[in-house]
């Protein structure tokens, strides 16, 4: 058996791949600006691998971060008579999902739990920790709850004290009990629930902690109490 291997530096630099953008959210072209790409063949199976390891730069906004691919001659189907398909692995760093943008530099406005707990929450969500973003989510819910001295013995009752206070609207509330009863199946039941039904939720989540915290503090800054 006769094995190879090889190592190029910067072999990548100046390719330009089209992959969703951690800060602009949408797909946007990067720019390879650092690589490694290893390969390597092992004869006597007919076997062929490839590896980059790529620090990537978004040509909108010029946020860096880090891509890694990995394929095998085994990792490509034929669609076609002489038309095949990629189906390698490509990891991406920080984690992201494609069409949604967290609070970002807008979170400093949180209470610190507040702010931790959200932030943890994301992670979970954007490295598809389905569970754990769902007990997350109901955490960020009892944080705002507990930050905000709602009465009740239960998070059901304390969303609707926060609703009698108008801390939150009657259909903010409403909203927040689909959120609670969805972080209680993970939590109590360890029901994972679909990326599309997390992330929907984490927006209605958001928005919430826009009209409670972050919006007040921006008009302050910028008007004065």
């Amino acid at each position: 058996m006769v094995s190879t291997s090889t190592e190029e530096l910067n072999k990548s630099v100046g390719h330009e791949i089209q992959i969703p953008c951690v800060k602009c959210s949408g797909r946007t072209m990067h720019e390879v600006v650092v690589s490694v790409d290893q390969s390597g063949t092992e004869s006597k199976y007919d076997f062929s691998w490839y590896q980059a390891y790529q620090i990537i730069r978004c040509k909108g906004c010029k946020t860096l971060s880090y891509r890694e691919t990995s394929e095998t001659s085994e990792d490509y189907i034929q669609i076609g008579e002489d038309e095949y398909e990629w189906q390698g692995s490509e990891k991406l760093f920080p984690s992201r999902i494609e069409g949604r943008k967290d609070l970002g530099d807008d979170a400093i406005y949180l209470p610190s739990d507040l702010r931790r707990i959200y932030k943890e929450t994301v992670d979970a969500l954007t490295n598809n920790f389905p569970v754990l973003a769902g007990i997350g989510l109901r955490a960020i819910v009892e944080t705002v709850c507990k930050e905000k001295s709602a009465s009740g013995g239960d998070l059901y009752t304390k969303i609707n004290d926060l609703a009698s206070r108008n801390v939150l609207t009657p259909s903010g509330a409403n909203i927040l009990h689909k959120v609670r009863t969805l972080g209680n199946k993970a939590a109590h039941e360890v029901m994972p629930h679909t990326l599309a039904q997390l992330s929907l939720a984490m927006d209605v989540v958001e928005h919430m902690l826009k009209d409670v915290y972050i919006f007040p503090k921006l008009v302050e800054n910028e008007f004065g109490e």
